[in-house]
């Protein structure tokens, strides 16, 4: 390979890679110079000149003229004076002899290794470059067009054709992606795998919620409006705590749009997900009233040492505070911090039983797993999904079907007892 050739499908191959002149000029330089190393040992008296334009290569090599006799003519940078009258025979002791050196004397397998070696000095380039520019754009929206859907993950390429990854957990459950598709996510972190950079997108991650809402509403992009908070089931349901730093902006009004126009832009983006916007206050009982909106609560009494929180409803709001799935109290214990546990207020002429009553029954390792999570009476328990009481305790299912028969059989016994038997008629008024 002649020089004219190594240069030009070097530049073109920098070209495409966007590799600017400056770092290409480097990199060709500093290949060379260890091509030269190899040869000579050293390189501090070549000079390297590079024209990648038009594929000139100029290596020159600089000694200093010493006498045939003098013990310094085997230093790298010496040439004895025979040798220099070789080249022009009017050289002199102490003049200098600049000598060009053509590729070729270097040998082909030398050559051919420097081709390697520029190749995998610009890929190693390339992928610096591609760490540093994502690293510094993780949490920001970027557009990208698929390229391959795959079982665990959607390839994407940016602009660049810079390869990113969408893996099927970070993607919406109803995204559904085909080849070209054009999508929106946040860049969500860059992980190095065998030396290479990988670049992982989210569409479920909070940030890109965050980003979104950045886009449609000014007062968040111009810091008259932060986001405190913000928690996702991707897809299906959000809560966004807000809060406004101008009292005469209302965070949730701003943030929602005239007739809602500004949020459901963000819906729309996200799949028809259910969006929240509460307005963040430090008084912690409001924050959690407002956070298991649209359920009313009727009182509530919050333990900050172990991070729970006991909340009281009407029979017809307990469904509303869970929500489907239990989706909505579950993010709402996440925007606040706390365990919430919900419970049902019971109707003023019920008769209740305190679950120690029970300990003829139930084991007593088992009512103090209920009491731990403020069930304490039998009617309290069986206010409870008892799904809910198996997330929350180390109970298993099977412990908590028992748990729910034995207090279900007590108070149905006392409902017949109150009763009046078959054929005995009820006692008159007196």
């Amino acid at each position: 390979m002649n020089t004219l050739n190594l240069i030009e499908s070097f530049s073109e191959f920098a070209k495409f890679k966007n590799i600017d002149r400056p770092t290409m000029m480097s990199i060709l330089e500093e290949v060379f110079r260890t091509m030269i190393r190899k040869k000579y040992n050293d390189d501090s008296n070549f000079d390297v000149i590079i024209n990648p334009d038009n594929g000139d290569l100029e290596i020159w090599r600089n000694r200093e003229i010493v006498d045939d006799e003098s013990e310094d003519i085997w230093d790298h940078d010496k040439i004895p004076l025979a040798e220099a009258r070789k080249i022009e025979p009017d050289f002199e002791v102490g003049e200098e002899v600049s000598e060009q050196v053509k590729l070729e004397e270097f040998g082909r397998r030398a050559v051919l290794m420097a081709r390697q070696t520029l190749i995998q000095r610009i890929k190693d380039l390339e992928r610096d470059n591609l760490y540093q520019k994502y690293k510094d754009m993780v949490g920001e929206i970027i557009a990208g067009e698929v390229y391959q859907v795959w079982g665990r993950e959607t390839l994407v390429l940016d602009q660049e054709e810079n390869e990113l990854s969408l893996p099927k957990t970070e993607q919406i459950p109803k995204d559904r992606y085909r080849k070209g598709d054009t999508i929106r996510a946040v860049v969500h972190r860059v992980d190095v795998l065998n030396g290479a950079p990988k670049i992982i997108l989210s569409r479920a991650a909070p940030a890109f919620l965050e980003r979104l809402m950045e886009q449609e509403v000014p007062e968040i992009f111009d810091g008259l409006i932060t986001i405190k908070n913000i928690v996702r089931e991707p897809g299906e349901r959000a809560k966004v705590a807000v809060e406004s730093y101008d009292d005469r902006i209302d965070p949730v009004g701003a943030c929602v749009g005239m007739k809602g126009s500004r949020i459901h832009a963000v819906v729309r983006e996200l799949e028809n997900e259910n969006i929240d916007i509460i307005n963040y206050t430090d008084n912690l009982e409001l924050y959690i009233q407002r956070a298991l909106s649209p359920a009313k609560i009727s009182s509530m009494k919050i333990n900050e040492q172990t991070g729970r929180v006991s909340v009281f409803l009407k029979p017809d709001q307990v469904s509303l505070a869970i929500g489907r799935g239990g989706a909505n109290i579950k993010l709402a214990s996440r925007l606040v911090g706390m365990e919430i546990d919900v419970f049902r207020e019971a109707d003023s002429y019920e008769e209740d039983i305190a679950l120690e009553e029970f300990s003829d029954e139930i084991d007593q390792w088992i009512i103090d797993e209920l009491k731990k999570i403020g069930l304490d009476t039998g009617r309290a328990v069986l206010a409870v999904n008892k799904a809910d009481i198996v997330r929350r305790t180390e109970l298993e299912e099977e412990n908590v079907e028992d748990v729910f028969r034995v207090i279900q059989a007590e108070f149905d016994g006392e409902d017949e007892a109150a009763e009046p038997a078959e054929g005995e008629a009820a006692e008159p008024n007196a």
